[in-house]
Parts: structure tokens; C-alpha cells; sequence
């Protein structure tokens, strides 16, 4: 591991729960699945070169994906400051989103069937803007229903200033 990847977050971030990464390749191994079927679909209909090419391909694929998943998710982070929050994800292309708490319409907590099996939830700010991408995935349930209220009520706090 290097340097850089002991600390992939700057100081003062704080990181996404360990378990998106389990979530996210739970994901991967139901895709995976659903393509490996297809692939062994093409034993009736192709030459057995194309088969074993296609299954090649899939494996290189899925592990790929699979070292990519646990890289990024060490690289996302957020952090809640005195007028707005920072959110900071990438590995290689680094995208930082700051969001001024007077410009949040509304927060919304959503999880779906295989992040509910590991307590996590996603946590998106919508803005006036249409480009906003201000979301938080990987969060423990409780931290983001907790952030989505104090996100809520500094909205409010900051919006009324105006």
C-alpha cells in the first residue's frame, strides 16, 4: 500500500462506513452472477473459443471492478463546517462539492434492499441547482438521519439570514 492510500482522506473528513465496500461488491457478485449466465447461455449457441473468452473476460471484469470498489470507497468523505458541507470523493479524478447550507432545498435519506442488510443509507442534498451532485453514500443509517436533521435545521438557520 502507499503512502498516499494510508491516508486517502484529508485531515478533518470524516470517511464513509467500511461496510459500502462489502455492500458494493455484494452488488458486484449479483451482476456477476446474472452475467455468468449469460455467458454460459453461449455454450448452446457459439463456438466453445467464445465461451471460454467471454468467461475470461468476465473474471478479469468482475476482479477489476472488485479492487476498484475498495479503492474508492476509502476516498470519500464529508464534513459538516460552520456555513456549509464539504463532500470529497475520487481516487483519480478528485471531485470536492461544497454546498452553502442556505442553498439546501431539501435532504433526503434513501437505502435500498442491500444497503438496509448492512445499516447504510445514502444521504442526497437537492439545491436549486440542477447539477448538484451533493451525496453522501456508505453512511451508517442513524449518522445520516442525524446529519439529514442537523442539515435541515442549518438550512433553515442560514436560509432565514438571508
Amino acid at each position: 500500500m502507499s503512502e498516499r492510500d494510508a491516508r486517502p482522506l484529508p485531515p478533518g473528513l470524516t470517511p464513509v462506513s467500511p461496510r459500502l465496500t462489502s455492500a458494493r461488491l455484494l452488488t458486484l457478485a449479483v451482476a456477476a452472477v446474472v452475467a455468468g449466465a449469460g455467458v454460459a447461455a453461449t455454450m448452446f449457441f457459439a463456438p466453445r473459443w467464445v465461451t471460454v473468452a467471454l468467461a475470461v473476460a468476465l473474471i478479469v471484469a468482475v476482479v477489476w471492478v472488485g479492487l476498484v470498489i475498495a479503492r474508492q470507497v476509502r476516498h470519500i468523505g464529508y464534513a459538516t463546517r460552520d456555513d456549509d458541507l464539504l463532500i470529497v470523493r475520487g481516487v483519480m479524478f478528485r471531485t470536492t462539492t461544497v454546498v452553502p447550507y442556505g442553498r439546501i432545498q431539501y435532504v433526503e435519506v434513501s437505502s435500498g434492499p442491500i444497503a438496509r442488510m448492512f445499516d447504510l443509507a445514502t444521504l442526497e442534498l437537492h439545491t436549486a441547482s440542477a447539477s448538484s451532485d451533493a451525496t453522501i453514500p456508505g453512511m451508517p443509517r442513524h449518522d445520516a438521519e442525524a446529519l439529514r436533521d442537523r442539515l435541515a435545521a442549518l438550512g433553515e438557520a442560514h436560509l432565514a439570514g438571508l
